[in-house]
């Protein structure tokens, strides 16, 4: 008969497992501290030697990495994603910029549609709790917070809609988005009018969320990064015709 009995498994070996799941369901993130070797063993039950053997074969698997005198880190697995080289060439070419954000649409809005489905409570609790932040970032001069709390949001969205390859596939992106490698964030906060409308498309994508109806959740997602569209390509061709102004200033400057 084709049956063998079960091993036992070793301690370390459940160990594993549990952080494994935490940095794929994207809980433990890249560059996060693990706690103390004395602390994690006692949170997990397990003695030191169990704990020191998981994590030297979670660091040899590239999964977290040891730090001289700072302790474990989950590692910065993203990196990877894309090479320099081809980073390098979406900053430089405009046509990236905007395949980047025709892909963000269709993911971003097929993950609020999942979120308003599948989210747990709590999932949605973040993604609110997020945008009172963005609201209270608001009234303040300087955007740069709440830009930041743009990407948490969107990022919150993506975690409550429970696919852990599209989380892993959207964090990655979104650290070139933080880099400035497609586009700078910031501006499009600094002017005061945008910036309003950028809150209230928020409000609604969490609105929809919050009511849990997907439909509007994701065409509120879909119609916010519309309008990112078009205020860059406005941009660009304002920044062109800038361009253009001041040469002729120049030349009208010299006759």
């Amino acid at each position: 008969m084709p049956f063998e009995p079960i091993p036992q498994e070793k301690l370390s070996m459940g160990v594993v497992r549990q952080i494994e799941g935490l940095i794929l369901r994207g809980i433990l993130r890249p560059g996060e501290r693990l706690p103390s070797e004395r602390e994690l063993s006692e949170r997990m039950g397990v003695s030191r030697p169990s704990l020191r053997e998981a994590l030297s074969d979670l660091q040899e698997r590239g999964l977290l990495a040891s730090k001289a005198g700072a302790g474990v880190f989950v590692a910065d697995v993203l990196g990877s994603a894309f090479s320099p080289a081809l980073i390098t060439l979406f900053s430089s070419h405009d046509e990236a910029v905007f395949d980047y954000i025709s892909f963000r649409r269709d993911m971003e809005g097929l993950a609020a549609e999942r979120a308003a489905r599948l989210g747990s409570d709590m999932d949605l609790k973040v993604i609110d709790t997020i945008f009172k932040k963005m609201e209270s970032a608001h009234t303040k001069r300087n955007p740069a917070d709440e830009a930041h709390l743009d990407a948490d949001f969107h990022l919150a969205i993506i975690e409550a809609s429970h696919n852990i390859i599209m989380l892993h596939m959207m964090r990655s992106m979104y650290e070139l988005l933080r880099e400035g490698v497609f586009y700078n964030r910031t501006v499009m906060f600094k002017q005061r009018t945008t910036r309003d409308t950028l809150l209230e498309q928020h409000r609604a994508i969490n609105a929809a969320l919050q009511a849990r109806d997907p439909e509007r959740a994701r065409g509120a997602v879909e119609g916010h990064l519309s309008f990112v569209e078009t205020s860059l390509s406005d941009k660009q061709k304002a920044d062109r015709n800038e361009a253009f102004a001041l040469k002729r200033y120049e030349h009208e400057a010299k006759r």
